[in-house]
Parts: C-alpha cells; sequence; structure tokens
C-alpha cells in the first residue's frame, strides 16, 4: 500500500507488473496523481498504459518507444561502454561490446513492445540524453550515446518525433506511453554526482562483465 500524507486520499492500487520487470522500482506520483517506474543506468521498462516512467540522464541515453494505436510503450536507459573511459573499444572487432550493448538496449525495448501487440511499422520514438556533464573527458561519451541512437533508429526506420539531446547538463525525463506525452527537465545546477557515479558503476560492470547473449529483432 502506497503511503500517503493524512490530507491526501489513498493512492489507487497499481496497475499489475508485466512479467520481467518485477524488478522495477515503482512508485505513486503525487505531482502527476500517476503510479510511476524509475529506471537506472542499464534498465528498461514497459507499460500498457496508466504509467509514468521516469529517469534521469546525464552522458546516458534514452528511447521512449510506443505503439500510439495501442499506447503500449516504454523506455530503455544505456551508455555505451568506453575502454578506460577515453575511447571507443576495437571497431575490427565484431563482438564490440560497446555495439552489442547499444543494440541489446534498443532490441530489448523493441521487442517488449512487439510482445504486447506493438507493430514496427507504426512505432513512434522520442529521444533524450547525451549530455557532456563529466568533467575533464577527453572523449565525448554522450555524443557517442547519440550518435549511436540515431544511427540505429535510422537503420531501422523507426520514426524519431521529437530529440532533446546533447548539451552541458543532465536532465529528468519523464514519459507517459499512453499518451505519448514526455517532460523533459534540464538540471542546470546538479547537487550531487549521483547521477554520474551511477553511470560510471554501469560502464565498469559493463568492462568487466560483457553484454551476456544476444537479442534479435522480431
Amino acid at each position: 500500500m502506497v503511503a500517503t500524507r493524512p490530507w491526501e486520499p489513498a493512492a489507487p492500487p497499481p496497475p499489475p507488473t508485466l512479467p520481467g520487470f518485477g524488478h522495477i522500482n515503482r512508485y505513486w506520483d503525487r505531482v502527476h496523481e500517476i503510479h510511476a517506474a524509475k529506471i537506472l543506468p542499464g534498465e528498461y521498462y514497459v507499460t500498457t498504459g496508466g504509467e509514468m516512467i521516469s529517469t534521469v540522464l546525464g552522458s546516458c541515453v534514452a528511447a521512449c518507444i510506443r505503439d500510439p494505436l495501442l499506447g503500449v510503450g516504454g523506455m530503455n536507459h544505456f551508455l555505451l561502454p568506453l575502454r578506460g573511459r577515453v575511447g571507443p573499444l576495437d571497431p575490427n572487432d565484431p563482438f564490440d561490446v560497446a555495439t552489442r550493448y547499444g543494440n541489446h538496449a534498443m532490441e530489448s525495448l523493441i521487442n517488449a513492445v512487439i510482445a504486447l501487440g506493438g507493430r514496427r511499422e507504426r512505432m513512434e520514438v522520442k529521444l533524450f540524453g547525451g549530455g557532456s556533464v563529466i568533467p575533464g573527458m577527453t572523449s565525448d561519451v554522450g555524443k557517442k550515446n547519440v550518435q549511436f541512437a540515431e544511427e540505429y533508429l535510422h537503420n531501422e526506420g523507426l520514426r524519431v518525433l521529437a530529440r532533446d539531446v546533447l548539451g552541458p547538463y543532465p536532465r529528468k525525463v519523464q514519459y507517459f506511453p499512453e499518451s505519448g506525452r514526455a517532460r523533459c527537465k534540464k538540471l542546470y545546477q546538479l547537487q550531487n554526482r549521483t547521477v554520474q557515479q551511477r553511470e560510471d558503476r554501469l560502464a565498469e560492470t559493463l568492462q568487466k562483465e560483457g553484454v551476456h547473449g544476444e537479442v534479435d529483432l522480431f
């Protein structure tokens, strides 16, 4: 049961969690009066409607993808890992972990929407993130993330309806798959290093463990 303040009505029960998303943090958003799912770097979430998905991006990128006819959609949050955080992995390696991880993040989200009845030809996309937020970086990780995402979406023939990418700041993104509405707030004065620390942890994990398994588009 969601805790409420004494003067507030109790929140309605949340919609059922879809299989495979039980680990995602969900909560009642009092501002929008809607159940919300908060995703972290390396996660994605899909809903059949009646929920908001939120995340905070630094140099990571989030793709919001939905089938507008069904109101089914979701969001991912991914980072292309860079060796030593200063340059790309070997471009001659056909199993380059950066490409594999980016493909995995996008294909997992698209396949989850398709599994719920979505059709590729109807899908619409909104793209966010890719900020240059890591001081002293000689390689622009955010720019590489955005380039990958845009090239991937172009190659797959998916429509990008809106984008808010690059720039020297993190972003908070809220997405409503049922309506397709997205809200993006630039965080000009971030009070702590939480976003950067989360992305650093993800990059370190990917460097050590790589990406396990492959995902093919339906």
